[in-house]
């Protein structure tokens, strides 16, 4: 806290709390003292008024011991005298205390008694209370969870320019917290706070016009707030905005700049950055083709449950594409991008099983991953799981199971499906190939729970 600016406004405040000319005269030298950086004199001038009981001094010694000035930093004696100020009412006081015992700062960290001075300042007025106290309202600290008096105590700080308190605001309009959901407001109150540089306000500000929420969709001024905040270091801003610039939506299409702002939200551990800078990297788009860089992001990602980047991995360390050819390595993140419902992570999972590539060959574990995957619609899974059926791989031959996935796989665009459906029909009679049809139309109607 700026010492000139809190001690100004604490004299200013309390002009009206001294009991004599000459009180007040002392006390001003005291500030002017401090003003100039001369806390021994501001010392000097407060400790004996503060001995006396005048609030403006009580408070001064707690701000000059709570921040070390003229005097060895002490928590515990900020608290004594921010203690006597507040019980005299002196709003900025209560609030300093709240703020100590938020922070466990010369006493024990307790949230009732947070909760008790908030309150006592911000129904003075005091806006960083309201704000506070809000917050504390919308996170349970102290209190129940109470989104309703959140909403108020934010309100009167918001009204108060507020900027924290304006984004808060905008959340729980957004969000329907406390309030109706009300998007026009919302974007009322992020304006407001975007327009002092509120970051967080300035992403969301971008997204309600990305989004076109109760407002015309926009993508030149979504990238106008987003940029905004992305420059602020707002890495989901960031990532957005690359996502704007790679698919050219509110601005000209740009490989380098999406590149730019993946690799900012990357480097802050944004996951889904770190997939879409590896598949720049891997596609060559707006860079060199570099798969060893491409491994590098896709892990990073991968690492954080990306389901895709798993799966990317697995392709190479199958493939041997920047990494050397490892199929354990492709067993373990195919695994676990299948285990997410990558379709084509399991039906490359169970080809792996099939051929007995970095693990035992076991058909019944390639069934199992085929049949997953052949649930999704995945086409190459239904004719892989048709070829099982058909050789009594993993499961008993079954020429009319085998036919129905073929057929299923034909359906969903599958070349080998057709041909593999054509091919077991010339061993098949006319009834089993009509059962089997209809095993195919069943499966397909009932989404693939009746398969």
């Amino acid at each position: 806290m700026d010492v000139k600016k809190a001690l100004l406004g604490l004299a200013l405040a309390l002009s009206l709390s001294f009991g004599s000319v000459v009180i007040a005269a002392d006390y001003d030298k005291g500030l002017k003292a401090a003003h100039s950086g001369d806390f021994k004199t501001a010392l000097e001038e407060w400790a004996p008024l503060a001995e006396q009981g005048i609030a403006s001094a009580q408070y001064s010694l707690g701000f000059m011991y709570q921040n070390g000035q003229g005097v060895l930093q002490n928590y515990k004696t900020a608290v004594k005298w921010y203690t006597l100020a507040a019980e005299q009412g002196i709003a900025i006081a209560q609030y300093n205390l709240g703020f100590m015992y938020q922070n466990g700062q010369g006493v024990l960290q307790n949230y009732k008694a947070v909760v008790k001075w908030y309150t006592l300042a911000a129904e003075q007025g005091f806006a960083r209370a309201q704000h506070n106290l809000g917050f504390m309202y919308d996170n349970g600290q102290g209190v129940l969870q109470n989104y309703k008096t959140a909403v108020k105590w934010y309100t009167l700080a918001a009204e108060q320019g507020f900027v924290n308190t304006q984004h808060n605001l905008g959340v729980m309009y957004q969000n329907g917290q406390g309030v109706l959901q009300n998007y026009k407001t919302a974007l009322k109150w992020y304006t407001l706070a975007a327009e002092q540089g509120f970051a967080s306000a300035e992403y969301n500000l971008g997204f309600m016009y990305y989004s076109g929420q109760d407002v015309l969709q926009n993508y030149k001024t979504a990238v106008k707030w987003y940029t905004l905040a992305a420059e602020q270091g707002v890495a989901i801003a960031q990532y957005d905005l690359g996502i704007m610039y790679q698919n050219g939506q509110g601005v000209l299409q740009n490989y380098k700049t999406a590149l730019k702002w993946y690799t900012l939200a990357a480097e802050q551990g944004f996951a889904s950055a770190e997939y879409n800078l590896g598949s720049m990297y891997y596609s060559g788009q707006g860079v060199l083709q570099n798969y060893k860089t491409a491994v590098k992001w896709y892990t990073l990602a991968a690492e954080q449950g990306i389901a895709r980047a798993q799966y990317n991995l697995g392709i190479m360390y199958d493939n041997g594409q920047g990494v050397l050819q490892n199929y354990k390595t492709a067993i373990k993140w195919y695994t676990l991008a299948a285990e997410q419902g990558v379709a084509s992570a399991q039906n490359n999972l169970g080809i792996m099983y099939d051929n007995g590539q970095g693990v035992l060959q076991n058909y019944k574990t390639a069934v199992k991953w085929y049949t997953v995957a052949a649930e999704q619609g995945f086409a190459g899974a239904q004719n892989n799981l048709g070829l099982m059926y058909e050789n009594g791989q993993g499961v008993l031959i079954d020429a009319k199971r085998a036919y129905m996935w073929f057929d299923i796989g034909a359906f969903n665009d599958s070349g080998l499906g057709d041909e593999n459906r054509i091919r077991i029909a010339k061993i098949m009679t006319p009834v089993q190939i009509e059962k089997a049809q209809d095993m195919a139309r069943r499966c397909l109607k009932s989404n693939y729970t009746d398969c």
